[in-house]
């Protein structure tokens, strides 16, 4: 039996074995990419532009582990132009003119033009994307921006207006059984074993859908395994163990991640405070970026709190702003403040429920019309077509309440808003009944 490990120290082994797994079988061609076929594949429009020369800035946007920077290092390949690659946490507004002025260096010396790519440039603050603004305006750079976040929200409108986005979805089942197998048949020390993996299913859950996160499983469990010979087998318990012995190593490693930000706001949902600080701890010390978090809390604050602590949404909206203001290390405190506060107040979802079930019923119904009564009159034409003369104007009558319909005919009994008993969302659900009393006496 044979199990002598192959460490990255080792004198004899092969130099480019010393690089991570998932680094040693990046696509180096197009063609190469697994995955995302409708925004990248032979017969998307941005494979064709590429093909033929023509390289658009672009803002890369998807979760962790789905190919960002691979699909970022593969059009630079393609396209023979100088790569040149920046962390946005790590780089400023001085280390990004530096590149434009060498940009513009090799363009005026080698007609050659660079492509920066920039990781999480959700993180580059306004005046930092400004810097980058004019450079893309006067092609002295491709830009391909790398983001987990919505642009939108991110990244400033002029520069996001000058660039093509390539929205990716994460990787399926198919795709990273298709990673597994090319990094056995591909990889120049892997290839060299036959490998057997009994439980592939475990492999793919425990790495979440990141293909990053699954060859680094992978390469760990490889090194654990004991070899016979040429022989290795991986199985589910080698991968469990692997786990056990990194539980902070992938977490490091990405933007964010679906499994600890969802114990996270369930752990909020549910109203234990304890789990929260708990989980909200282990994506800080993961290297979680807290505005993705602050953000969560917001939407949290109006899904599963809503009206029966109104409070809760200013709160979580004013933590946002202070953690965008504070940054880490005191954006913990203000982190911990909001989301405790949000798991010990009373819970609704039924403003949520409410929108949802508007929304389906307009989906069903189709744009119904707007009642005459309620309908706006700017002009004498509306007004002879008797649109608003019904309307009665509520504060000019009792309790500042009058009954009439103001839902479409077809649908005026619907009731997609109903309150619930908790925290103040009662007192509202009392007021709203008591209404319908009156309207029911009448």
């Amino acid at each position: 039996m044979s199990n002598k490990q192959f460490g990255i120290f080792d004198k004899n082994i092969d130099e480019s074995v010393k690089r991570p797994l998932a680094d040693r079988i990046r696509p180096q061609k197009l063609d190469d990419i697994i995955g995302h076929t409708k925004t990248i594949g032979s017969e998307s429009a941005l494979y064709k532009q590429i093909k033929s020369g023509f390289l658009p800035s672009l803002i890369i946007w998807g979760p962790p582990g789905v190919g960002k920077t691979t699909i970022a290092r593969v059009i630079a390949s393609e396209t023979d132009n100088n790569f040149v690659s920046i962390s946005a946490v790590a780089s400023g507004v001085k280390e990004v003119r530096d590149i434009i002025d060498k940009a513009r260096e090799q363009i005026s010396y080698y007609n050659k033009h660079t492509i920066l790519f920039i990781d999480e440039i959700h993180r580059f603050n306004k005046a930092q994307q400004d810097a980058l603004l004019h450079a893309v305006e006067e092609g002295l750079i491709v830009l391909i921006g790398a983001t987990t976040e919505n642009p939108s929200f991110e990244v400033i409108s002029p520069l996001l207006s000058r660039c093509q986005l390539l929205k990716l979805e994460m990787l399926t089942v198919d795709d990273l059984s298709k990673i597994i197998k090319r990094a056995i048949k591909k990889d120049v020390l892997l290839k060299q074993y036959t490998i057997q993996i009994k439980n592939e299913e475990a492999l793919l859950l425990y790495s979440s859908g990141d293909a990053r996160k699954l060859l680094n499983i992978l390469e760990i469990t490889f090194h654990l395994a004991e070899k016979v010979g040429k022989k290795c087998v991986i199985d589910k318990d080698l991968i469990k163990k692997a786990l056990e012995q990194n539980p902070l190593y992938y977490d490091k490693k990405g933007d964010y991640h679906y499994d600890t930000i969802s114990a996270f706001i369930k752990s909020v949902r549910g109203s234990d405070p304890d789990a929260a600080a708990y989980w909200l701890a282990r994506m800080l010390e993961g290297g979680e970026d807290p505005t993705f978090i602050a953000r969560r809390l917001i939407v949290l604050a109006s899904e599963d709190i809503g009206n029966a602590e109104p409070y809760a949404l200013s709160l979580a909206n004013a933590g946002f702003e202070a953690v965008k203001n504070i940054g880490m290390p005191e954006a913990r405190i203000i982190l911990s403040q909001v989301a405790t506060y949000l798991a010990s107040v009373p819970k609704s979802n039924a403003a949520y429920l409410a929108v949802d079930a508007a929304v389906a019923e307009v989906r069903k119904s189709g744009l119904l019309p707007v009642p005459l009564h309620l309908r706006n009159a700017p002009t004498q034409l509306m007004k002879k077509l008797d649109y608003g003369s019904d309307y009665k104007y509520p504060h000019d009558y009792e309790d500042h309440f009058i009954e009439q319909v103001y839902l479409p005919e077809k649908i005026k009994n619907k009731i997609f808003y109903e309150p619930s008993e908790n925290g103040r969302e009662s007192k509202l659900k009392s007021y709203l009944t008591n209404l319908k009393s009156r309207k029911r006496e009448k």
